[in-house]
């Protein structure tokens, strides 16, 4: 009976897709998903330059972070395996582009969810959600918050987010406009910025490759809901997406997730863990 129960066992792991992944059957048939697993690989835009987020190891190649580690968890629900996922590099004026022109099937890359963007590209709910903050040299004493920036030179990215609130609380700052915050980073280490502003938990990754020369203000402000972006108006892979989120917050792959990644520059989930949409509910 022993070698009959294995072999009972090793086919219900095959049904599930791996022991925890989902029955192919369960995909209505034309839904992305479908599509996706007959492919057998996801593809995910995400950041190349952003640490504990989305970065790529110079060394092995590899792409580690949080968002990295969420698109995981969603190539294995839909391959049956967190390695069927390709890596695409998308800078923020790429990511509604990549959507539309189909080059990657989701967005995982510090996306946050604004009205604007969400006339063009469709979003899950939230799968993290931080606040905009200011990274300065170690040595700087004379700024402690938005309030402190008229006349200091402050620096950006493009099409993010963080430059129109700036410009809203910091209206006396001088804005400089970088393609990523990687490029700001030099900048300030040298004196010819001030300030780097943006999502604090793209700071605390900045300021974990820097730790000598920088240090974060440590006030945040605004809020930033970081969602998956898919194709505009794909509301059966939307759905699937918000199901497979609200799972990870319960079932302790977020925090897992958290911890071997943001966590480890001493940050805690509390504020940037959102609460998981109650089971079977509807947007």
């Amino acid at each position: 009976m022993r070698p009959v129960r294995a072999l009972l066992a090793v086919l219900a792991c095959v049904a599930l897709t791996a022991c925890g992944g989902t029955d192919a059957a369960a995909f209505p048939e034309g839904s992305t998903m479908a599509r996706i697993r007959e492919r057998g690989v996801l593809t995910v835009g995400i950041k190349f330059d952003y640490p504990l987020l989305g970065y790529k190891d110079p060394a092995s190649g590899r792409i580690t972070g949080f968002d990295a580690e969420i698109a995981r968890l969603v190539a294995r629900d839909l391959t049956g395996s967190e390695r069927n996922i390709r890596f695409v590099e998308t800078m923020p004026s790429h990511r509604e582009d990549f959507l539309r022109q189909g080059v990657v099937d989701i967005i995982v890359a510090t996306y946050s969810i604004t009205p604007a963007r969400q006339a063009v590209v469709s979003f899950t709910d939230p799968y993290y959600v931080a606040a905009q903050d200011l990274l300065v040299r170690a040595d700087e004493t004379g700024i402690d918050d938005t309030g402190d920036l008229d006349g200091r030179t402050v620096c950006t990215a493009v099409g993010s987010t963080s430059a129109d609130r700036l410009r809203a609380l910091a209206p006396g700052a001088e804005l400089v406009v970088a393609d990523t915050y990687s490029e700001c980073v030099p900048a300030l280490v040298a004196g010819r910025i001030d300030a780097i502003s943006t999502d604090d938990t793209i700071l605390l990754g900045l300021l974990h490759r820097n730790p000598e020369g920088l240090k974060l203000v440590g006030r945040p402000f605004g809020r930033e809901p970081y969602g998956i972006g898919v194709p505009k108006d794909d509301v059966v892979f939307r759905d699937h997406l918000n199901g497979l989120i609200a799972r990870y917050l319960r079932d302790g792959r977020w925090d897992r997730a958290f911890r071997d990644t943001i966590g480890t520059a001493g940050a805690t989930p509390d504020r940037g863990r959102p609460t998981p949409a109650p089971a079977g509910s509807a947007r």
